[in-house]
């Protein structure tokens, strides 16, 4: 579980290692000169994996992150239990911020608190109406919604505003196996995680919007896993924030501990593929490369969270393997710069 940081937390930032989202100091003009916007949308009160993709989307020089969508869970949710699910990840995003040396929180949008009643009804928040801003403002560059969780907040903004179907690309960790593709694990459920979350939010998305969707399945994302020993030897010697995301995941061991369970020496941090497929492209025609997927029929959604066929659907990306090995050399790199020019190297 992803802890909440104590109000106000002073992390030691000596003043001249402060920076603002986009600034990246260690790096030279053409270094972090980004060519496509994301809008990164997470559920940061739960699995702290999302913790990892942020700071690695923060990093990342060749985009630029307009708006930080922190998103519900499910109702009553075991991570958090509250009514302030969104909130309550609002402020870990600051938090992580504030342990980055990052100065400002006006990218930071707070989304609903709780699922959509009907896939036609939007709740009309600040975060939908930014997303709505984002989505038509005057930029020629490409603009991915990076989605780690539910999609209620997407989805509200598609359901007011239609026409910014067209101007972005939905790229998400979520959704179960689709027939034919990826390994149905041993004792998973039926729909997955993310998509229950706000099932009538997946079925506005992809039954009723135009917007393109990368979708990162269940067997795709489950393959961004990593030791604990790689963590422990390749992570958190990298600074106070590479110390902070390991001992955030070994919370969630001790956690499982209380309930008599295990969790092995590995953990999938399943929103990596975000970073991967937005910021990690190749440099001559832009695309993750590395990556592979299947264009398919965007199907619709059932009221149970799973896949109705249709044939006549707009196509969509079904990835179907992620390269896991870019991902963690590119984060730990990015983690080693960051921690270097903390300690004023």
């Amino acid at each position: 579980m992803t802890r909440l940081p104590t109000p106000d937390a002073d992390h030691g930032i000596a003043p001249e290692r402060r920076w603002r989202i986009g600034e990246i100091p260690w790096l030279s003009e053409v270094e972090r000169t980004p060519r496509t916007r994301v809008i990164v949308d997470n559920d940061f009160m739960g699995d702290p994996d999302d913790l990892f993709q942020l700071v690695h989307h923060l990093l990342s020089p060749s985009v630029e992150i307009p708006l930080i969508v922190s998103s519900h869970l499910h109702e009553g949710e075991p991570w958090d239990p509250s009514d302030r699910q969104a909130a309550n990840g609002a402020l870990v995003v600051r938090d992580v911020l504030a342990r980055m040396g990052i100065d400002g929180d006006d990218r930071i949008v707070t989304g609903a608190e709780a699922a959509l009643a009907d896939a036609a009804t939007p709740r009309d928040t600040p975060a939908a109406r930014a997303i709505i801003a984002e989505a038509l403002r005057d930029d020629p560059r490409p603009l991915y919604y990076a989605a780690g969780g539910g999609l209620t907040d997407l989805a509200s903004a598609l359901l007011i505003e239609p026409a910014i179907a067209e101007r972005m690309t939905l790229v998400w960790i979520g959704g179960s196996e689709h027939p034919g593709l990826g390994i149905v694990a041993p004792g998973v459920p039926a729909a997955e995680y993310n998509l229950t979350i706000d099932i009538p939010a997946a079925q506005a998305v992809f039954g009723d919007s135009a917007i393109p969707i990368w979708q990162v399945p269940r067997p795709a994302y489950r393959q961004a896993i990593v030791s604990f020993a790689a963590l422990r030897t390749g992570i958190r010697p990298l600074g106070p924030v590479g110390a902070y995301l390991y001992d955030e995941l070994l919370e969630v061991s001790r956690m499982l501990a209380t309930f008599g369970m295990n969790a092995g020496e590995t953990y999938v941090i399943g929103d990596q593929p975000l970073v991967l497929l937005t910021a990690l492209q190749t440099a001559f025609e832009p695309d993750p490369a590395s990556s592979h997927y299947e264009t398919r029929p965007t199907p619709r959604i059932d009221g149970d969270g799973l896949y109705v066929d249709r044939p006549d659907g707009r196509p969509m990306r079904v990835y179907t393997s992620v390269d896991n090995r870019l991902t963690l050399d590119d984060l730990r790199a990015k983690l080693a710069e960051l921690a270097d020019w903390q300690e004023g190297q």
